[in-house]
């Protein structure tokens, strides 16, 4: 008898025959009584739902879009401007402080003492008369020395070929009434030596405030034509507080007796000041604290926006703006003249 295998057969056959298709679910059972006449939705059916909602919304957004900048993420829109002016202002100011670290030790001793100014270059026919320059003295800040003015220092010197001297006093200075008989020595070695009568003073921080305190209280005012100060806190600053061991840093407090002084009436100032101010210096506090604010005294206040204390003397932006004030400093005095009203001029440096 022969034997089949009804397998082999049974799976040949089905070869060629289309499959039976899949038998759909059945449809959902109608709502019962029980419950009102209200289905109820599974489970299930609220999941897919909120998956085609999601697909169906990121559809409608872009494949590739651009994440916002780091700033917009974090800070509100209308701070976004201003933090990223803040943090490249602090970023320049670190830069600063570590390269004038380096330069700290070249500037703690007195500078020499040169001889005269030799005769004018005949080949600089653009120039000013030497007579109209006369010779600039810089004055450092609180515990800093000239270093901190190599780049101004050039600048200067290059430009006119003014006679640019500095100043050192000692961080152990306890008073600034003593600092500005100091200054006030100086600056008549300095007249007595080049034969000038008047000198332009550049201070920086507290040293503009010593030699505002010169000009004002000790009769300097016959010696110096131009006093340009920067950073400086004319109306004291609120941050000397946290630093108030130092005797010299509480003079600089609001209300203090030095702040008082200046303060007081000066009838008949014969300099003209120019005060460079930044709203970003958070030395000052408020920052228009190193405005000049005085009725009796011919002033020029300059904003300057977008860097902080450290960089006022060494910005490339500021050192042309001190320029312009020492060369236009005898018209403005001609024109305006002492007791007229202080004028606000605004610098942008970015």
């Amino acid at each position: 008898m022969r034997h089949v295998d009804l397998r082999t057969r049974s799976t040949r056959a089905g070869r060629g025959r289309p499959r039976s298709p899949r038998r759909r679910p059945p449809p959902p059972r109608p709502p019962s009584p029980a419950h009102g006449g209200r289905s109820r939705p599974s489970t299930c059916r609220q999941e897919v739902g909120h998956e085609g909602l999601t697909a169906q919304q990121g559809a409608a957004a872009p494949l590739h879009a651009a994440p916002p900048p780091l700033g917009r993420r974090l800070l509100p829109g209308g701070l976004t401007g201003l933090s990223l002016t803040l943090l490249k202002a602090t970023a320049l100011e670190i830069a600063i402080l570590a390269g004038h670290l380096l330069l700290y030790p070249s500037g703690i001793t007195q500078e020499r003492r040169r001889p005269a100014t030799p005769a004018p270059d005949p080949q600089s026919a653009s120039r000013l008369p030497a007579a109209a320059r006369p010779p600039v003295v810089l004055l450092h800040g609180f515990i800093d020395n000239r270093s901190v003015f190599v780049l101004l220092r050039r600048t200067l010197a290059r430009h006119g070929g003014q006679r640019v001297e500095s100043l050192n006093y000692s961080p152990l200075t306890c008073d600034i009434r003593t600092a500005a008989a100091l200054l006030g020595r100086h600056i008549e070695e300095i007249c007595e030596r080049t034969g000038s009568e008047r000198v332009d003073v550049v201070g920086h921080s507290l040293g503009g405030l010593i030699a505002r305190y010169y000009v004002q209280r000790l009769g300097g005012d016959r010696r110096v034509r131009t006093l340009v100060t920067l950073g400086t806190p004319h109306s004291g600053t609120r941050v000397a507080r946290l630093a108030g061991a130092h005797p010299i840093v509480r003079q600089m407090r609001p209300g203090s007796e030095v702040i008082e002084e200046l303060a007081a009436p000066a009838p008949g100032c014969r300099t003209h000041f120019v005060s460079f101010w930044s709203d970003l210096d958070h030395v000052m506090d408020p920052p228009e604290a190193a405005r000049v604010d005085h009725p009796d005294l011919s002033v020029r206040n300059v904003r300057v926006t977008g860097i902080g204390h450290l960089a006022l003397p060494v910005h490339p932006a500021v050192a042309s703006g001190i320029r312009q004030a020492l060369d236009l400093a005898g018209q403005d005095r001609s024109q305006g003249g002492a007791g007229t009203a202080p004028r606000i001029e605004d610098v942008t440096v970015a």
